[in-house]
C-alpha cells in the first residue's frame, strides 16, 4: 500500500511539472466581420468627407470608412483611425454603451463604422488613460500636459472589412 502511495505522489510531483501544450491559434481575421449592429455600408464617406460634412456643425450621423491605425490594448474598447493622408489626421472611435469591443491586433486593417461623428475638448486625465491603454510609457503619459480638441466617432456598429 506505501508503494502505491508513493508511486501515486511520484506521478502527481511529475506531472506538474510538465509544460502544457498551448492550444491558443492565432486569429485570423480575414473578413468581413460585424461588430455591435450590423451596418450597410454603401454611402461611406473617407475621412476627408467626414470633415467636409461636419464644417459649421457640432456633431453628424454618418458612415464612415478609414483604416485602423491603434486599438485599446487593454480590452478593445476605442481605436483610432486614419484616413490614409496626414492632412485629414485621425479619429477617435468609441462604441456605444460599451455594447462591444474590437480585436486587439487589426491595425492596418480597413473598417466601416456607422454612428455619430462630433468634435469634443477631451481632458489631460482622459488623455493619460488613453495612453495608458495604448501602452505608452510613464514618460511619454506625464509629456501630456494640455487638453485636446479631437474628432471622435461613437460607432453603434463596424465591420472589419476582409484583408487586403
Amino acid at each position: 500500500m506505501r508503494i502505491l502511495v508513493l508511486l501515486f505522489a511520484a506521478f502527481v510531483l511529475h506531472s506538474c511539472g510538465q509544460e502544457q501544450a498551448s492550444t491558443e491559434e492565432a486569429i485570423i481575421h480575414s473578413g468581413p466581420e460585424y461588430f455591435g449592429e450590423k451596418i450597410e455600408t454603401a454611402g461611406a464617406v473617407s475621412l476627408a468627407q467626414l470633415h467636409e460634412k461636419l464644417a459649421g456643425k457640432d456633431s453628424v450621423n454618418i458612415t464612415l470608412q478609414a483604416t485602423v491605425e491603434s486599438v485599446c490594448q487593454a480590452k478593445g474598447c476605442w481605436m483610432n483611425l486614419v484616413g490614409g493622408d496626414s492632412v485629414n489626421g485621425e479619429i477617435f472611435v468609441k462604441f456605444k454603451d460599451y455594447g462591444f469591443f474590437m480585436p486587439m491586433d487589426i491595425a492596418g486593417q480597413e473598417v466601416v463604422l456607422d454612428g455619430i461623428a462630433y468634435k469634443e475638448l477631451t481632458s489631460v486625465d482622459e488623455l493619460r488613460h488613453y495612453a495608458e491603454d495604448a501602452g505608452a510609457s510613464q514618460e511619454e503619459m506625464d509629456a501630456i500636459t494640455e487638453p485636446k480638441e479631437e474628432l471622435k466617432f461613437m460607432a453603434h456598429g463596424v465591420k472589419l472589412l476582409a484583408e487586403k
